[in-house]
């Protein structure tokens, strides 16, 4: 896959793989870091996952398909944003790939998204996840 379009960003988290799985996995867990979401999804290869919750008011549902699924390794899904001003279709459904490598007593966790061609795009991608990376490594820490 192109690195053109894509963001990448990654964290050091203090705790060993299996507590980061554990986090980006459980939907109770992720609604307190994520934007306050509610995640429905079976984790299965080929099945639906989605991302529903309020922004400024408005109730949303994101929609995307688990591509991969490797315990403790590696989760990605293709997505597709309700604020993204596309139609529900394929062509405009992005990758999101995360990926946990063991780093000294921690483990980095690197996200990978397909945002499209324009540097805004990326660059917005990008604080997105530093937002969420920053409540995920609180909940890590606490």
């Amino acid at each position: 896959m192109s690195q053109e379009g894509r963001a990448t960003t990654s964290v050091l988290l203090p705790v060993p793989p299996a507590r980061v799985w554990e986090a980006i996995t459980t939907p109770a867990i992720i609604k307190q870091y994520f934007f306050g979401v509610d995640v429905v999804t079976d984790w299965k290869v080929g099945s639906p996952l989605l991302f529903r919750g309020s922004y400024n008011g408005k109730m949303f549902e994101d929609k995307a398909i688990i591509l991969k699924f490797e315990r403790e390794k590696t989760l990605a899904w293709n997505y597709w944003s309700s604020f993204s001003g596309l139609p529900d279709k394929p062509e405009n459904y992005q990758e999101v790939v995360y990926t946990l490598a063991p780093e000294g007593a921690g483990t980095r966790l690197t996200v990978t998204q397909a945002c499209g061609p324009d540097p805004a795009q990326k660059e917005h991608c990008v604080s997105n996840w530093n937002m969420v990376f920053a409540g995920l490594k609180k909940w890590c820490e606490s």
